[in-house]
């Protein structure tokens, strides 16, 4: 199933962990105007050619799966697969070579924040937007690396992070972009 939040507190008409709920389950629930929580491959259906995608992996053991739902759906526009866990964007590397990948760091960047990206072959990286500093961003850039800012909502914060010369911004506002 496609859900950001680790509960479906804050997206549906009950609460509880998501974890602990069956498919069918999840798929009961009200998530506003009569709308249900949708699974992977009926969100690829629905974007088909219109949209890109970032896939973000945020459980551990499903990078194969992913792989395989976005193979058996025919989803041919651009598709990230994007994880703080670094050992299912290994999974999704051996199950598709060719597929684009973006690192993410969380706030406290690792002692080589580039080596996990290098070895990985990622082609994008995601940062929390406080953590990076211009001499960061032209070390990705010079390795021909994308980088990411996210959660960037304060106007101001958007602003400079575009005159920093980011190649993409995550907000919950998009239409300050």
């Amino acid at each position: 199933m496609l859900l950001h939040d680790e509960t479906i507190d804050r997206t549906t008409n009950k609460s509880g962990n998501v974890a602990e709920m069956s498919l069918e389950q999840v798929q009961r629930l009200d998530a506003g105007n009569w709308q249900r929580i949708p699974t992977l491959e009926e969100a690829l259906d629905i974007c088909g050619r219109a949209i890109g995608v970032i896939l973000e992996l945020k459980v551990e053991g499903i990078g194969n799966e992913a792989c395989a739902i976005v193979k058996r759906t025919g989803f041919s526009n651009s598709l990230l697969y994007a994880s703080f866990l670094m050992t299912e964007l290994h999974r999704v590397r051996q199950a598709d070579a060719a597929a684009q990948l973006m690192v993410l760091h969380h706030r406290h960047l690792p002692l080589d924040p580039v080596a996990e990206v290098v070895a990985l072959d990622a082609s994008h990286v995601g940062l929390h937007y406080s953590t990076l500093t211009p001499p960061l961003l032209q070390t990705y850039h010079n390795l021909g690396r994308k980088v990411f800012v996210y959660t960037v909502n304060d106007p101001k914060d958007i602003r400079r992070m575009r005159e920093m010369g980011v190649d993409g911004i995550v907000s919950d506002y998009p239409d300050r972009i």
